[in-house]
């Protein structure tokens, strides 16, 4: 594993200096195939009020991972996401189990990933629809998926409800519950401890 990153590395460089000595322009990491640079992972968040966008954030940094939000195809607005009413738009998709929000967008290439961190905050005890609706619109067979969320004091509730929405070859790994004001090292040390 070390030999393939070393030479992978070393492909990079002469091919940096090899696009600036003719003149072109320099061939970037990115455009090296995931084959040459080993396991990528990718950081997927939903993040309402950016509390959980900062704790993706600590994550990218301390994976060296790519970062993909999952942004809803109708933003939620503070009307929505009032907790107390219950009319609110929130409250009747977390009243409803077969609720699936719309997300704008798509990972371009999720083959490419071998593991995927999925964020969310925590929603009446368990995640938000729209995370039900991320994990059924891909094939994560063979891919290790880990849910981590942020809350002010909800535990993580659900993630059966979560680990069935995955293809059945998933290797699923118990999520983590974050306070949104957790420090980037706390968050590095929880990266450590999980031996990727």
């Amino acid at each position: 594993m070390v030999a393939m990153a070393i030479g992978a590395m070393i492909r990079i460089a002469v091919r940096l200096n090899f696009g600036r000595i003719n003149g072109g322009s320099p061939t970037t990491a990115a455009e090296e195939t995931p084959e040459s640079t080993g396991s990528k992972v990718l950081v997927a968040y939903f993040s309402a009020t950016g509390h959980t966008k900062t704790i993706a954030e600590y994550l990218q940094a301390a994976l060296d991972a790519d970062l993909y939000e999952i942004v809803p195809q109708e933003p939620y607005t503070d009307a929505d996401l009032d907790w107390m009413d219950k009319k609110s738009r929130s409250t009747i998709e977390m009243n409803a189990p077969k609720s699936r929000p719309a997300i704008a967008g798509q990972v371009a290439d999720m083959v490419q990933y071998d593991t995927v961190f999925v964020g969310f905050p925590i929603w009446w005890y368990q995640a938000p629809r729209i995370i039900e609706t991320f994990l059924e619109s891909y094939d994560f067979s063979g891919k290790t998926v880990i849910p981590f969320a942020t809350s002010g004091g909800s535990g993580m509730g659900g993630e059966d409800i979560l680990k069935a929405a995955c293809s059945k070859d998933t290797k699923w790994l118990p999520g983590k519950r974050l306070s949104s004001r957790e420090s980037a090292a706390s968050v590095q040390k929880w990266v450590e401890s999980l031996g990727l």
